[in-house]
């Protein structure tokens, strides 16, 4: 069993460092946007005192991003639950839609998302070759030794 709740500021140093782990750097790029996770928003899924998943988001405008989503503990419903609370997070605010990326390589979060109601908006070919520049951590081979390309935009209409 886990509960979901608010990144604090207490959190900032152990989401930052789990982030820095888990995506190379406390740094996420998408569509050429660096996200510095130490400061955004999210929700920790906690178990007996221990992070079981976090997720972090960023709203602009009337849009919010997903910038990272991480499960520690996969197939226990904790990504669809922070998900879920991101969502109503985003109704709050008014917005029209949550979107997020993931490459190409990323086929297991691909179906995730499509799952959970998550649509591909769009295909954006090389993009990860802009991401590199800005952050040079993104590396050339992904999961399955698939070469990382592409970002997918995934959307759910609010």
């Amino acid at each position: 069993m886990f509960i979901i709740r608010r990144i604090n500021e207490k959190d900032r140093n152990i989401v930052t460092r789990l982030i820095a782990e888990s995506w190379g750097s406390p740094v996420i790029v998408s569509r050429g946007k660096v996200h510095d996770v130490s400061s955004l928003p999210g929700f920790i899924a906690e178990s007996d005192g221990k992070i079981t998943g976090l997720i972090t988001y960023n709203i602009h405008c009337n849009e919010c991003e997903i910038t990272s989503l991480d499960s520690f503990a996969e197939n226990c419903g904790i990504g669809s639950r922070l998900i879920e609370e991101v969502i109503r997070v985003a109704k709050e605010n008014n917005c029209c839609r949550v979107w997020l990326i993931t490459t190409n390589d990323n086929t297991r979060a691909i179906r995730f998302y499509q799952k959970r109601g998550f649509t591909m908006a769009a295909i954006h070919i090389n993009a990860i070759e802009e991401s590199r520049k800005i952050k040079p951590q993104i590396p050339l081979l992904g999961f399955d030794d698939i070469p990382i390309l592409h970002e997918i935009e995934f959307e759910k209409i609010l």
